[in-house]
Order: C-alpha cells, then sequence, then structure tokens
C-alpha cells in the first residue's frame, strides 16, 4: 500500500520569516487522524528566511533528525555544542531527559530543511547531538544511511530507535530498490524531481505513505533527491 500525500494538501503556516508544510499533525496543522506512520511522529518541509531562526527551545524525549536541502543551518545547544550544517548534510539531535538548541539561517539565501522527528524506543538517556556531512555523489543511483538505530549501520548517524533515514540520488531514467519489509512503515519524500515509487507517481515535496511492502523501487522520471524513512 502506498498512499500519496500532495505537497499542496499539506497542513501548514507563514510566519513570514518561516514558510512549513507539515506532513503530520503538528503545531497550529492538528489533526487527530495524522499523528504518524509508525514511530514516525513529525516531518515538517521548512523554509527559513535569511538572518532568522528558532530561538532557543526545548525538547525531550525524541529523536530529530534535520535534513538541509538547500543553504545553511547553524546549531547551539545547552550542552555547549555548535555547528553549521550545510546542503546535503545532516544533523541528529537526542533530546533524552531533556535539552534546549536553537536554529538559526545566518546564511544569505532562504535554507530549506526537512526536519523529521522519530519516537525513541525507551524514553530518558543523557541528551546528545551530532552533525556528519553526506555527499551526494556517494548516493548517487543508490540509498545510503544517514541515520540508524540498527548496530550494524557503522557509517550513519547513530539514533536511539529501531528506524533508519535514508537517503539517494538518482539521474532521470535510473532506479534504485530498498528492501523495506511488510511489517515496517516507509515515508518518502523527493526533496528535488519527479519520481514513481512501485508505480505511483510523487511530485517534489509530496509524501508517499508505505505500509505492507516488501520492497520498494523508485524510478526517477527527472533528476530526483530522495529523502526515505523506514520506521517500525
Amino acid at each position: 500500500m502506498i498512499e500519496r500525500r500532495p505537497f499542496d494538501k499539506l497542513g501548514g503556516a507563514d510566519h513570514g520569516w518561516l514558510k512549513a508544510k507539515h506532513h503530520f499533525s503538528f503545531a497550529s496543522y492538528y489533526d487527530p487522524r495524522n499523528m504518524n506512520w509508525g514511530a514516525l511522529r513529525v516531518w515538517n518541509d521548512d523554509e527559513i528566511a535569511p538572518n532568522t531562526g528558532f530561538p532557543p527551545h526545548p525538547h525531550s524525549d525524541m529523536e530529530i533528525i534535520t535534513y538541509v536541502r538547500d543553504g545553511a543551518i547553524t546549531h547551539q545547544d545547552s550542552l555547549g555544542n555548535k555547528g553549521r550544517t550545510v546542503a546535503g548534510d545532516v544533523q541528529v539531535m537526542s533530546a533524552g531527559t531533556g535539552i534546549r538548541h536553537s536554529e538559526y539561517n545566518l546564511e544569505s539565501e532562504t535554507t530549506r530543511i526537512f526536519q523529521i522527528w522519530i519516537e525513541p524506543k525507551a524514553f530518558g538517556g543523557a541528551p546528545s547531538w551530532g552533525a556528519k556531512p553526506f555527499p551526494k555523489g556517494d548516493r548517487s543511483g543508490k540509498f545510503v544511511t544517514l541515520a540508524s538505530g540498527f548496530e550494524n549501520d557503522n557509517d550513519a548517524l547513530p539514533i536511539r530507535t529501531d528506524a533508519r533515514v535514508l537517503g539517494a540520488t538518482l539521474k532521470a531514467g535510473e532506479s534504485a530498490t530498498y528492501a523495506l519489509g511488510k511489517d515496517r512503515s516507509g515515508y518518502l519524500v523527493p526533496a528535488v524531481g519527479v519520481v514513481e515509487v512501485n508505480g505511483v507517481k510523487l511530485n517534489s515535496r509530496d509524501g508517499a505513505a508505505i505500509k505492507d511492502e516488501d520492497a520498494i523501487t523508485v524510478t526517477a522520471l527527472e533528476d530526483a533527491e530522495l529523502v526515505l524513512v523506514d520506521a517500525a
């Protein structure tokens, strides 16, 4: 089962400095029928104006993955971590027992991110933060794991949940396959480009909620950049 969720039908908000689209119920967009997809709780498509951002605010008991699509995001938190994550790269924050952080676009251009929240497999634990570059060339024609809670995914950023966040870049006409498993929940969004997922067409920034599929094959109808969450 693959359910297309068109970008122009998503909930959202326009705060001037922040234009946000929400794939799931979030903040002022409340939909009790659309709270999560498995352990995936939030997928926000955010556009942040230059020299603006999110001032310090708290989180707890959530795995928060930020995928930067354009521009850069600058992070600072109550643990003393500071970092600038640029387009194509990923940062991960395990909120654990509690952390405060800020995220600002200190660039001269609009920053565009996917912010993904996945519920942890256990509450508590010391909070942590990390970031890592993932060159798009290394993901050409295949899915690469960006963040993972599975021990064997040694090259991925660690998260504390039975889930993976994966990325791929495909040239027009190329395909990539991922073995999901019928007991798993998948959610895929093309950051750029038009694709087909097991024959279901997705435009740029549409979502695909995937269930009861042994594997998914994504075929690019034009050059595409993909992000996929595989969750319990």
